[in-house]
């Protein structure tokens, strides 16, 4: 899930450095949540004048198949026009990138900011999270390198990155466990905590700014669930499994979706491509299929009464169609808030199918299997399945699923386009020479 290299600077630090780097940590914290609000709300600022305001002026139904394709088509034109004009080139191909990369060139964050932004307000189906961090990695980096000099720019790369982890998710725990991968691994002394410890403070900050300015809400409301049976134990390890293999159908086909619509070479029509064929899935799965599908994703698990089983299925099979295509057209976003939607409908599905299985083991497994497979990280797949459906006692039943789920993702192909493959006439490697 992260590109970032371990540097022996992060090793043993001291009491003295950790509570002095706890004042930028705190700092930097807020501002990353501060920023994630700021591209939400101008985001659905957007959104209601283009889904709902304009719509009822103009007396047309917003859920109609026509207007969701005039949108998503015009969408994609206005990302085009961004990533082909706009000073920046909106940044790299959000297909080619992990969820932490290195620090852009500041340059490139606005255009970044308004792709990110276009593709938000527009019902792409990509999440906010890779441009987001890749803004407050690369605008923290630059302003600490001015302001504490002091501060090495890897820590301030991790933290701005924990601190956007934390807001996202609303809380510190993701960051922690996204991290944890990367700390351990770097060279020297100390221990794991005085690593995680600097990361954390960013998070705690970010994820309290976010909560106090947004109240962020991840979890769906879920029936009780309050005895695990050995049935249920067998159904999470099954779902998950069925859920991780969907994960990695997408995986496998991301490159051959990417290499289609790169072969139009031009960014302004490889976006717009993606945006017709995006309304196009648009007006076929509804407006449910629209989005990140956070909120969507409510929706569909409380009103599931609403959606016969063939439907679910449309649902799933177009929001996968909908997330490959929206990830390989050029639109900035991240795959992880579509990927969740897409495990909450497989858990919905397989609910639908076996009334015996509670709701919240569905939910959870589904979530966790595609998220393992789009992230390859266990730790964070666990963590938004238990969060999701906000009951601890999936939490022993996913940590048996991640064993045969992680045998198949280990060896599998990833759900991310290296940049060896892109040829070198392709839109992200001659924009890159003029950034």
């Amino acid at each position: 899930m992260t590109s970032t290299a371990p540097e022996p600077e992060l090793a043993a630090p001291s009491v003295r450095s950790l509570l002095l780097l706890s004042i930028p940590a705190v700092v930097i914290g807020v501002i990353s949540a501060l920023t994630l609000w700021a591209v939400d709300e101008l985001a659905a600022v957007i959104d209601d004048g283009v889904w709902t305001s304009l719509p009822h002026t103009l007396g047309i139904d917003p859920s109609s198949g026509w207007w969701i394709f005039l949108i998503l088509t015009v969408t994609g034109l206005a990302v085009g026009l961004t990533v082909w004009l706009v000073p920046g080139h909106a940044g790299p191909d959000s297909a080619t990138t992990d969820l932490v990369s290195t620090p852009l060139k500041v340059g490139a964050v606005p255009s970044l900011a308004l792709a990110a932004v276009l593709g938000l307000a527009g019902g792409v189906s990509l999440g906010p999270e890779n441009p987001i961090i890749a803004i407050n990695v690369s605008l923290l980096v630059a302003l600490v390198g001015r302001l504490w000099k002091a501060v090495p720019s890897r820590v301030v790369m991790l933290m701005a990155a924990a601190g956007t982890i934390g807001a996202l998710f609303g809380t510190p725990v993701a960051a922690a466990l996204v991290f944890t991968g990367v700390v351990a691994a770097v060279k020297g002394g100390g221990a794991l905590w005085d690593k995680l410890f600097l990361p954390l403070v960013s998070a705690a900050a970010g994820s309290l700014t976010m909560t106090l300015l947004a109240h962020p809400h991840f979890g769906i409301p879920m029936p009780a669930y309050t005895q695990i049976t050995g049935w249920d134990v067998l159904a999470a390890l099954i779902i998950g499994v069925l859920s991780t293999a969907v994960g990695l159908l997408g995986a496998v086909l991301f490159p051959w979706v990417h290499r289609a619509f790169h072969a139009l070479r031009h960014p302004l029509l490889i976006t717009l491509a993606g945006g017709v064929v995006l309304g196009l899935l648009g007006a076929l799965g509804g407006p449910i299929t629209l989005f990140k599908g956070l909120e969507q994703m409510g929706t569909l698990v409380v009103n599931r009464a609403d959606y016969p089983t063939g439907q679910l299925v449309l649902i799933i099979v177009v929001k996968l169609a909908a997330l490959l295509v929206a990830a390989s057209a050029g639109f900035r976003g991240g795959r992880v808030f579509p990927a969740v939607f897409i495990g909450a409908a497989i858990g919905t599905l397989a609910v639908a199918l076996v009334p015996g299985i509670p709701l919240p083991v569905a939910v959870a497994a589904g979530v966790f299997g595609i998220t393992l497979a789009v992230t390859r990280d266990g730790w964070i797949a666990i963590f938004i399945g238990v969060a999701v459906t906000q009951n601890l006692l999936v939490l022993p039943m996913l940590s048996l699923a991640v064993l045969p789920a992680w045998l198949m993702v280990t060896k599998a192909p990833e759900f991310l386009i290296k940049p060896a493959t892109l040829t070198p006439t392709s839109p992200r490697a001659a924009g890159g020479a003029g950034r």
